[in-house]
């Protein structure tokens, strides 16, 4: 059947690829540029306009290794934005989704699938202002640091957005940012909205110049959900059926010496999952560096990631299970986004040769242990694939080897990759075992 379907996709590819090419041989034809260019210079830069349309083709084979059908399929996203600043200080902003997975059916689940709502709505004072009082409030995409607590995935069909209120004052040392945050539930069928059940709110400020050029970023966050386990009313009034975390933490990013940078996360947690006192912790690091080989560019880079678990959850009183908020985890554990940031250790490589200037080919592989070993893996949501009551699974997960190109002309975008994931002795043990593979193409057009 995998067969079948790869070869479904090539005849599909193959039929597609002359229309995907045309407008690449429109040198000097882009309507959508003259029409974005046209509204900025008619209204003297106060309206723009942004447009994105974005469409990939999937084959998934032995998903969640073993458990679940095989799903091949096509996902199309389009936005439409409008950004107006009637005068220096004050900004408007505005973004229709829609997002459609035709092919997957009327089963299609809500993280590919929503038709035609409003993905940003917000207000921002003093936009263009580099040192001074801030704001902005409404529904907007946010990424703090790498997104690896608050992040919106843009590969998924249906990105996150968050209803939320910041302030922050900023100058040439430092911006300071207070911030509270609720993630916008996708409803089908209905009007988006958030559950003001799950919410965070705390501070986190950002020193560009900490120590020469290096970055720092501090963190103060408090998460809060009405139920541990989902979004409900109805608390007990003891308080032990709620969550409450706090999470402290900071960023480092910069250079090292002889063209290497670094970039270095630490977090710690304490409060309560339920009646269960939380203590966990989680940290990344990671090294860079750019060659230049002949010409073409060759980007090399290493790091190392853990979040703790566990220790016996059958332990009603205490939890170590790292919570990773709203994490953003595309291409942070493998490019088929197997796993999340939950214990877990994870040693990942990637290598990116700029072929031309446009084309580039990039190599990934990531190799996977369990922190704890009575705790389970979890994907990236958050959720727990596979466990081993009894610790005797093991404690090696897998390893994932990714290849995946992208190619830019202009406005345009196409790209291709393949990812194929070996089962370790913990998923063999604990699932069926099927290593997943994910093969996909895609094209992009945006402004």
């Amino acid at each position: 059947m995998s067969f079948l379907l790869k070869g479904t996709l090539a005849v599909q590819i193959l039929a597609l690829s002359p229309l995907l090419l045309c407008p690449l041989n429109a040198q000097n034809w882009d309507p959508g540029t003259r029409a974005t260019t046209a509204i900025s210079r008619g209204t003297n830069e106060k309206l723009k306009l942004t447009f994105e349309q974005r469409g990939r083709y999937e084959d998934r084979t032995g998903n969640t290794f073993g458990k679940d059908v095989d799903v091949f399929t096509g996902l199309f996203r389009t936005r439409l934005g409008l950004a107006y600043t009637p005068v220096k200080w004050l900004k408007f902003s505005g973004m229709i989704q829609d997002a459609r997975a035709p092919w997957y059916g009327a089963a299609a689940p809500s993280t590919m699938r929503d038709e035609s709502d409003l993905h940003e709505a917000y207000i921002e004072l003093f936009p263009s202002y580099k040192k001074g009082f801030g704001m902005t409030a409404g529904r907007m995409m946010l990424n703090y640091g790498e997104g690896r607590l608050i992040g919106t995935p843009q590969w998924t069909n249906v990105s996150r957005t968050y209803d939320h209120a910041r302030m922050y004052w900023r100058s040439a040392k430092v911006q300071v940012e207070l911030l509270v945050v609720s993630p916008v539930k996708v409803r089908l069928g209905e009007f988006n909205r958030p559950v003001w059940g799950d919410r965070m709110w705390g501070t986190y400020n950002v020193f560009p110049n900490f120590y020469k050029k290096n970055l720092l970023e501090a963190y103060i966050l408090r998460r809060e959900q009405n139920r541990p386990g989902g979004f409900t009313a109805g608390l007990s009034k003891d308080g032990t059926d709620k969550l409450g975390i706090n999470t402290f933490g900071f960023r480092l990013a910069g250079p090292v010496s002889h063209g290497v940078k670094y970039s270095l996360e630490a977090v710690l947690q304490k409060g309560k999952v339920g009646a269960a006192d939380l203590s966990a912790g989680a940290w990344f690091g990671a090294l860079s560096r750019r060659w230049t080989i002949a010409g073409k560019t060759l980007d090399l880079s290493a790091e190392y990631k853990y979040a703790s678990g566990t220790e016996n959850p059958a332990d009603a009183k205490h939890s170590g299970t790292f919570d990773q908020l709203y994490a953003s985890n595309h291409d942070k554990f493998g490019h088929q986004d197997l796993f999340g940031w939950r214990n877990i250790h994870n040693a990942r490589s990637l290598s990116t040769l700029g072929v031309t200037k446009n084309f580039a080919i990039n190599f990934l592989y990531d190799n996977y242990w369990l922190a704890n070993l009575k705790d389970a893996i979890y994907n990236g949501s958050g959720k727990p694939i596979a466990r081993s009551a009894t610790g005797v699974a093991g404690r090696h997960v897998g390893e994932e080897t990714d290849v995946y190109g992208t190619y830019q002309h202009g406005h345009f975008t196409l790209g291709a990759g393949y990812g194929h994931f070996f089962s370790g002795q913990f998923m063999q043990k604990t699932t069926p075992g099927i290593g997943p593979s994910y093969l996909y193409v895609f094209h992009t057009y945006s402004l």
